[in-house]
């Protein structure tokens, strides 16, 4: 494939983000998330990535604010969900960019801390440790191995124990398969 580049979403872009999460899930669940989180307001300016290949959308990833909530109080997080990449362009490194780029547009924010529910053997590359282990938990039932957090930077962890609460959306639109 020749290149692709990266760049943040702009509103034209919509449509064809519904229907690259559309495709590369072979189902709407992750697309209707990505819109009710849009309408929401549940985005983050400058976290909703897409990954473009001849003028057109190839990939998605966007990042939803979340919190890890305990009896200690409240600490900001983001959750990455989705991660899509249309079916003839995956295997092919435009997830793996768009992860990277993702997190590195978490980190010049000055987000500390990700959640992703995904898959066990793919999101550890990028610095994902299994959560439930560290204190970290799931508000919904999942296998400990897919829910996952990667600390932005060196310490954001440390003390930090409680329940990850999403955006109203993600219950809504049932996104937590796992």
């Amino acid at each position: 494939m020749d290149s692709f580049f990266i760049r943040s979403e702009i509103p034209e872009d919509i449509p064809a983000i519904f229907n690259v999460n559309l495709q590369a899930f072979g189902q709407d669940g992750e697309a209707r998330l990505v819109r009710a989180l849009r309408n929401d307001g549940d985005t983050i300016p400058g976290l909703s990535l897409v990954a473009v290949y001849n003028d057109k959308i190839i990939g998605h990833i966007l990042f939803a604010p979340i919190s890890i909530e305990s009896e200690d109080g409240r600490v900001p997080a983001v959750a990455l969900a989705p991660l899509s990449v249309c079916l003839e362009h995956q295997c092919q490194g435009v997830g793996s960019i768009l992860v990277e780029e993702g997190l590195k547009a978490c980190r010049q924010l000055g987000h500390r801390i990700v959640i992703v529910v995904g898959h066990p053997t793919y999101y550890p590359r990028f610095g994902f440790t299994t959560a439930p282990p560290l204190g970290i938990n799931a508000p919904f039932p999942c296998r400990n191995e897919v829910f996952m957090v990667c600390p932005l930077v060196p310490g954001a962890l440390d003390g930090i124990h409680g329940t990850v609460r999403y955006p109203p959306a993600f219950e809504a639109e049932g996104a937590h398969a796992g």
